[in-house]
């Protein structure tokens, strides 16, 4: 019994030794380094985009976050389809094998609750369905109205909305889905018959976590939305835009700490990013997001990557318009990865 105990001794302790060794030569988990991508909204459009995916990648590129909106030839709700041609199933299928092969994750987007309309246009939902709207009857001709939102209140609007992203997940076999969020300035509004006087916190609170439910616990995919509406403009001093200012900013607390959290921003900041460390405490992986300004961009980088925290995930460049040339040759980006080379290489 002596011999035997002492045997399966010394087998634990090789075993554990060798498990010891095995995590000790892990390498890190690789950082994540993508682009944000809108007005590619058609089949069309995704085959030009695959013929730079090879060159992406070899940039460094690991993912990209793709904006499908309503350009999607949606099977369940044919009436919410924008444009005369879309991204059908097999364009989307194609895209993502391809861009698998190139070693590059496939992250569609939808706008949720806000960007429901973009100057005198407003998007198929509200459109088809205008008892959908948060202000209805309100900023005719939506002069006067930055963008128009849909009723976080009403329970028929995620009948509908759940149906379409279902399709652009399985279109594109996605594992991981950015659901926007952002920018939205009408909840608890006087114009808005069903929150007006509402907590606007607790109000977007559900509204992502009823999205959450859907896209995490049923679907199993990543979620993953802007950070803006979660920042306090009046404790951080920031202004509107990159925070909120109409008390939506308490639903931080009250939201899953498995979203993944995209804080945008698009200025020099010689004070820092302080959005960033805010959201890790908190419990958040977050994907800081940059845009063109290269004195930004810089200090945005410089300033995340030197966070010590494996919530910080990497970086997400957008463009915010089709760019009049190659992506591959987006000057924020190309410059953006050599900064994060030199981090890297320094560290």
């Amino acid at each position: 019994m002596v011999l035997i105990a002492l045997l399966l001794f010394a087998s634990y302790s090789l075993s554990a030794q060798s498990r010891t060794k095995h995590a000790d030569s892990k390498m890190p988990l690789k950082k994540w380094k993508g682009i944000h991508l809108l007005d590619f909204n058609n089949d069309e459009d995704l085959e030009a985009l695959a013929g730079e995916l090879p060159k992406l990648a070899a940039q460094g590129i690991n993912f990209i976050v793709l904006e499908v909106d309503y350009h999607y030839k949606f099977k369940s709700h044919p009436e919410l389809r924008q444009d005369d041609k879309q991204i059908t199933k097999a364009g989307a299928r194609k895209f993502a094998a391809e861009s698998r092969r190139n070693g590059i994750r496939v992250i569609p987007e939808f706008q949720t609750i806000g960007h429901q309309s973009w100057a005198k246009t407003t998007f198929p939902l509200l459109t088809k369905y205008p008892e959908f709207d948060l202000t209805p009857g309100a900023f005719p001709n939506n002069e006067g109205l930055y963008c128009r939102e849909w009723d976080v209140t009403n329970p028929k609007v995620y009948k509908i909305v759940f149906k379409l992203l279902d399709e652009i997940i399985d279109g594109f076999q996605a594992d991981a889905f950015h659901i926007g969020a952002d920018e939205v300035f009408l909840l608890g509004s006087d114009k808005s018959p069903s929150t007006k006087g509402k907590d606007p916190g607790k109000l977007y609170a559900k509204a992502i976590n009823d999205i959450y439910d859907h896209l995490v616990k049923k679907q199993k995919v990543e979620m993953i939305m802007w950070g803006d509406r979660l920042i306090d403009a009046n404790s951080i001093g920031w202004g509107e835009w990159e925070a909120s200012k109409n008390g939506t900013a308490a639903a931080v607390d009250m939201i899953p700490k498995d979203i993944i959290i995209a804080p945008w921003h698009y200025e020099p900041m010689k004070d820092g990013y302080p959005s960033i460390p805010m959201f890790i405490e908190k419990g958040f992986r977050v994907l800081p997001t940059s845009w063109r300004d290269p004195n930004a961009l810089q200090m945005l980088l410089e300033y995340s990557y030197k966070q010590d925290s494996p919530k910080m995930l990497g970086h997400l460049f957008s463009i915010w318009g089709r760019p009049r040339g190659p992506v591959s040759e987006y000057k924020p980006m190309v410059d953006g990865l050599k900064i994060i080379e030199s981090i890297e290489n320094n560290k």
